[in-house]
């Protein structure tokens, strides 16, 4: 099927596209957000090196963050409660939840990441920029 064939607002990327945040030893790679959704949401893939912690315990005011484990496993911290969460899992964390997420295993792992509504993606250049000033904490 040729680009030409796929009808307007689907979105189609191959294996390995989007728009790629580089963190140390975290990635995100955005597939839809800001124009392509109406800010309605934004869809990200995040990836954690072995051993590596996320951003540090926070919530949103106004988002739910929605959390689908795609490779090995992701400790998420939600409210007081940690959940080491295999491949295949779910996590809803309501706006207003605090959360995080962490690699403590010896593998790589990484989560889909559906973020509502969107506009977080407005923030990762300025969050690449604090990584690149203060390091990877893994």
């Amino acid at each position: 099927m040729s680009n030409e064939e796929i009808p307007k607002g689907v979105i189609y990327l191959p294996s390995g596209s989007g728009r790629s945040y580089p963190m140390g030893g975290m990635q995100s790679v955005f597939k839809a957000d800001g124009e392509e959704t109406a800010d309605t949401y934004s869809i990200a893939e995040w990836w954690l090196d072995a051993h590596q912690s996320g951003p540090g315990a926070h919530s949103h005011e106004a988002n739910d963050d929605i959390f689908y484990v795609l490779e090995g496993t992701v400790t998420f911290l939600v409210g007081s409660k940690k959940i080491a969460a295999s491949k295949g899992a779910f996590i809803r964390v309501p706006a207003g939840v605090t959360h995080d997420f962490e690699n403590t295993s010896d593998s790589r792992a990484g989560f889909l990441n559906i973020y509502i509504p969107g506009g977080f993606e407005q923030d990762m250049p300025a969050i690449v920029d604090w990584f690149k000033e203060h390091g990877s904490s893994a």
